[in-house]
């Protein structure tokens, strides 16, 4: 996995559980889950806006 060992990544999560704390962990998941989330859904959508006006709006004018 990218060339790190078993002890490189123990590491690295030992320095972001002092940083961020133990309470804060599960909400930096969370928050990191839902941007990933949402990259994916912008992401799969297509490019183009649908500007075509309503037949309802058509009718009132």
């Amino acid at each position: 996995m990218f060339g790190l060992g078993i002890t490189e990544i123990l590491l690295i999560l030992g320095i972001i559980i002092l940083i961020f704390g133990a309470k804060k962990l599960p909400e930096v998941g969370s928050g990191l889950g839902r941007a990933i989330q949402n990259f994916k859904k912008a992401s799969s959508e297509s490019d183009e806006i649908d500007v075509t006006p309503s037949k309802d709006k058509d009718k009132e004018a």
